[in-house]
């Protein structure tokens, strides 16, 4: 019997090709739009963690400022090379620990120049944010605490001044100084808010301190959390130890900051996902819109088919029949702009991504949710028309014109 309603009701489809085309217009805009944006969404989700994931793994920033959102930063005493070794050796739960004090340099080798960050830390640096060398060796104990002149170049540096040279062992100035390469990293690639991580020439920090900012200070602390610990925990003994370390009295306001990049990680992501909702909820109005034209359209098509219902009452099918038959043609209507939808928005989120340069992550399950969504629908807005088919007289019906 369902199959028989079902071609039926195909058929009632094909016989106005262009006026059921119009009428699951809607229901294709509003499945591809929600679609699309969903996608779209979680492809922008997945580059934020991805983006923040870049920056180092488990990894806590100690700064000497209190940063306050939309205020400048609060003045304080900034931190120092004690401060570090105090955190490595009473934090517990750490993998490395690494000071860092940076400046904007010109960096030159022969007729070649670029403007880069050159970067006071030790060779734990690599360790918290995750990079890699890609050829030579990052500076040794005995050269960080010599202050030798040596430097490691990112990925962007080496290739603007040595194009597809090999730097190592070659000598660059850098703003003041002059330093000779032990070797390159690999790419990262831009982190979150379009920096490029590769964009940076590392020396031991006491070379930049005596010969580069000319004073002790440290900017920040990069702290990488040991695997299986959390950060949550390492945070709080890292802000215990410097509220005492720095003196800071119960119940006054830390003069100092420690950022999760976990946190900063959730924070974007649902930043991201709460918009996304967002617009999905918007485009979703077009399935309510759609849904009232299948409403109109089968209203009409019953007042067509008004002979035809009568027809088939007075043959005996039963007023069930007919209302099934009319709520099968309007599912069959939403479900196939449903269809439609998915495939058109999933293109469009693969073009939009691709262009974004963007990860394509389609799923399934919203796939289904969006069709399952799209003929629900249907059978809600076809159930008036289906109701009001099934309850004409025959004999009324017989005599409509």
């Amino acid at each position: 019997m369902l199959g028989n309603t079902l071609s039926m009701a195909l058929r009632a489809i094909r016989r106005n090709v262009m006026r059921s085309a119009l009428t699951i217009l809607g229901i294709v805009i509003g499945v591809g739009a929600v679609v699309a944006l969903v996608t779209i969404g979680q492809g922008a989700t997945s580059q934020v963690k991805g983006e923040i994931g870049a920056l180092g793994t488990n990894l806590l920033t100690v700064q000497g400022a209190r940063h306050r959102p939309g205020a400048a930063p609060r003045a304080s005493s900034p931190l120092s090379l004690e401060d570090v070794a105090a955190i490595e050796g009473e934090v517990g739960g750490i993998d490395h620990v690494a000071p860092v004090a940076s400046s904007t340099a010109l960096a030159v080798s022969a007729n070649l120049n670029w403007s880069t960050s050159i970067t006071g830390t030790t060779a734990e640096y690599l360790d918290c944010r995750s990079y890699k060398l890609a050829s030579g060796r990052v500076f040794t104990q005995s050269e960080e605490s010599s202050g030798a002149l040596v430097c490691v170049l990112g990925a962007t540096v080496a290739t603007e001044l040595f194009g597809g040279g090999d730097p190592v062992g070659q000598r660059i100035r850098v703003g003041r100084i002059s330093c000779s390469v032990l070797g390159t990293l690999e790419a990262k690639g831009e982190a979150a808010m379009g920096m490029d991580q590769d964009n940076v020439v590392l020396i031991p920090i006491r070379a930049f301190h005596r010969r580069v900012a000319g004073k002790t200070d440290v900017a920040r602390i990069e702290v990488s959390v040991a695997e299986g610990r959390s950060t949550t925990a390492v945070r709080a003994e890292i802000e215990s130890l410097m509220r005492e370390r720095r003196k800071v009295a119960t119940g006054t306001e830390d003069d100092f900051s420690v950022r999760d990049m976990q946190e900063i990680a959730s924070a974007m992501a649902g930043s991201t996902t709460v918009l996304t909702t967002l617009l999905s909820a918007i485009a979703a109005v077009s399935l309510l819109v759609g849904g009232i034209g299948i409403m109109n359209i089968m209203l009409v098509s019953v007042t067509e088919r008004t002979r035809e219902i009568g027809i088939r009452l007075a043959l005996g099918a039963t007023g069930s029949e007919v209302m099934l038959q009319f709520l099968v043609e309007a599912a069959a209507l939403s479900g196939l702009g449903g269809f439609i939808g998915l495939v058109l928005g999933n293109t469009g989120a693969l073009i939009a991504t691709n262009a974004l340069e963007m990860p394509f992550e389609p799923s399934v399950p919203l796939a289904a949710v969006a069709f399952a969504f799209s003929v629900l629908v249907g059978i809600v807005f076809g159930y008036l028309p289906a109701r009001r088919a099934s309850a004409l007289n025959p004999i009324e019906a017989l005599r409509h014109e």
